[in-house]
This record gives C-alpha cells, sequence and structure tokens, in this order.
C-alpha cells in the first residue's frame, strides 16, 4: 500500500499523526502533514486507513 497527503488540501488539522504516528510527520512551520515513507508497512495499513477517513479534508489517499 502507498500513502498519499495532497498539501493543497491538508489544513493541519494533525489527526492523522495522533492516529497513525509511525505513518505521517507533521512540519514544524505549518502542521501540514507527509507520510514518513510513501510505501506502508503490513503493520501500520489499519492505522493508515483510519487516518484516510477522520481526515475532514479528504487530503490523505491511498493505492493498494
Amino acid at each position: 500500500m502507498k500513502v498519499h497527503v495532497d498539501q493543497e488540501r491538508c489544513q493541519g488539522h494533525t489527526l492523522c499523526a495522533m492516529i497513525a504516528p509511525k505513518s505521517f510527520e507533521l512540519s514544524e512551520i505549518d502542521g501540514h502533514s507527509s507520510p514518513v515513507d510513501e510505501s506502508v508497512p503490513d503493520d501500520q495499513r489499519e492505522q493508515v486507513r483510519e487516518a484516510v477517513h477522520s481526515c475532514p479534508e479528504r487530503a490523505i489517499s491511498i493505492a493498494e
């Protein structure tokens, strides 16, 4: 699975990093999220899926 964060849609709500802290890192400047690694390890897939569904801006997408 691969994860992508649309930087134009991300508003820095930080929910993704709270749900999947091993998969998302936050910018110290504006709080916007980016994936730690585009490829999601098997043990983090469920948390990343939850982060996708929890993002209020729908800025996160995954490809299986």
